[in-house]
């Protein structure tokens, strides 16, 4: 079939995904109203199905994308593999996240369909955050992410901490959003335009590179990306978020939030913004390595994990920006490679965590873990998996991701950034594999230490599912870099220093 996007009827095929995940959250939302009856408080399984059942049917209208053709690249939704890629990325996040979440949400007394209707509602604008190819609309899509994802991390309303960490969040994500906005204003004011296209054939044809209007507006834009990425120094929001919120709450928000707002950032820069690579790459360049540098030295004096595991996914941003640096066709897809790994094992690690702090989560710092591997073998196994994942091992696909960024970051002559890149990552072995040493060569303070640490069937089939492919994308990553190299020369409309032959 093939849109022609003059016609309003054109969006809404080409919306499918995000139209049958809309309809679906309002669904779970009226179903788990009715069921509950006049006297039942508790959400009943149906409502955790009910949500996988929309993620797949939203999968489905997904893949179906993949049949439509447009007749302009102009328009403001994007029919490329770059978004069907991204696309199956965030649902893949929110399966994870409802099949580690149910047992959680049921001890700590929290309403399954309102969580399960905001976490799909979130996974909407993540799919419009990364699909959109006009500002106005990607600005609409980051805070309709943005407002599920603050209700998200304050859904714990007996909790102090996820109150405070759900404030924190809001005011500056309001802040970061106010920058986004404004560089929007700045880049019509140059330009003329909000389409990424055209913004490209303006700055190339028209000789606006040089415009300061532009210039600036960009500028404002990376800063707002900082922000949802959780670069340094925008990253002040991130320890305390993601500590207070709900820890199934902070592995979706540390993977997929994260996740959107890098394929959105990779959207934007390459399909806009080509012509003024030399300008901003510096910038980029400067933010990987502080974020790489800063992120791993604070994680190493962190006792409290779940917080490690915070300051661990700053960290991982900084790995992502070297690929964004290397602006290459090499280095994104190395970019697409690494963020389906980073979800894989941070929704794995965060999963861990929750269950082994049980109710209340109060069973945080490193001593938690002493003897977790022989008395819960499974979760010892999947854990150790995770970190070693994280801290790019051999033989898992964190490694295999990092040396491709490597490799693109080489290959552009970026030789410094990938000497920075190696030795922070050395770094991040010792706070990874401490945690590791805790669980294996650690004796448990008492017997019953690990009484109360019990996983669902549902989270143990999603733990050994994210580390086997873990496992799985680091002996074999070749099919789904293929797909990558894809889905990321599809961001390619005309001629730049992006997604070259050769790499380069």
């Amino acid at each position: 079939m093939i849109l022609d996007f003059a016609s309003g009827l054109s969006y809404l095929w080409a919306l499918l995904p995000e139209v049958v995940l809309s309809l679906w959250a309002m669904l779970v939302l009226l179903v788990d109203v009715f069921q509950k009856g006049e006297r039942s408080e508790a959400s009943r399984p149906i409502v955790t199905w009910l949500t996988l059942i929309g993620i797949v049917g939203a999968a489905a209208a997904n893949a179906w994308l993949l049949t439509l053709e447009e007749t302009t690249p102009t328009g403001m939704i994007a029919l490329d593999e770059f978004r069907v890629f991204a696309n199956f990325l965030f649902l893949l996040a929110g399966a994870l996240f409802v099949l580690i979440s149910t047992r959680y949400l049921e001890q700590e007394h929290l309403r399954l369909g309102e969580l399960y209707a905001l976490v799909l509602l979130a996974t909407v604008g993540m799919m419009l955050f990364a699909g959109s190819r006009d500002l106005i609309v990607i600005f609409l899509a980051l805070e309709l992410m943005s407002v599920a994802v603050y209700v998200l991390t304050g859904v714990n309303r007996r909790d102090r901490r996820s109150a405070e960490a759900a404030l924190k969040y809001f005011l500056l994500g309001a802040f970061s959003s106010a920058f986004f906005l404004f560089g929007v204003a700045l880049l019509y004011g140059g330009a003329g335009t909000v389409n990424l296209a055209l913004l490209a054939r303006s700055i190339g044809v028209d000789g606006l590179g040089a415009n300061a209007l532009i210039v600036a507006g960009m500028a404002l834009l990376a800063v707002g990306f900082g922000f949802k990425v959780a670069a340094v120094p925008f990253h002040m929001w991130t320890p305390d978020a993601y500590e207070g919120a709900p820890a199934p709450i902070t592995g979706f928000m540390a993977a997929a939030v994260k996740a959107a707002a890098f394929a959105a950032f990779l959207r934007v820069f390459l399909t806009a913004f080509p012509g003024l690579y030399e300008r901003w790459d510096d910038l980029v360049i400067w933010l990987a390595a502080l974020t790489m540098v800063a992120a791993n030295l604070v994680a190493v004096v962190q006792g409290n994990v779940k917080r490690m595991l915070a300051y661990s996914s700053v960290a991982h941003a900084g790995y992502l920006l070297v690929a964004l640096a290397a602006a290459s066709s090499l280095g994104a897809a190395s970019y697409l490679f690494y963020l389906v790994v980073y979800t894989l094992m941070t929704i794995g690690a965060f999963a861990v965590v929750f269950v082994v702090g049980r109710r209340g989560e109060e069973r945080l710092d490193l001593d938690a873990y002493s003897g977790l591997g022989w008395e819960r073998p499974l979760l010892g196994v999947v854990m150790t998996i995770f970190l070693l994942s994280l801290a790019g091992f051999p033989l898992t696909g964190g490694f295999i991701g990092k040396v491709f960024i490597l490799q693109a970051a080489v290959a552009k002559g970026l030789v410094k950034l990938a000497v920075v890149l190696v030795l922070t990552s050395l770094v991040s072995y010792w706070y990874y594999l401490r945690v590791a040493w805790y669980m294996w060569f650690r004796e448990a303070p008492t017997p019953e230490a690990a009484a109360g640490v019990v996983a669902s069937p549902s989270l143990r089939f999603a733990l050994v599912m994210a580390a086997a492919l873990v496992i799985l994308l680091g002996v074999f990553p070749g099919q789904l870099l293929e797909l990558a190299e894809r889905s990321a020369a599809a961001l390619a409309q005309a001629p730049s220093p992006f997604l070259g032959a050769g790499g380069n």
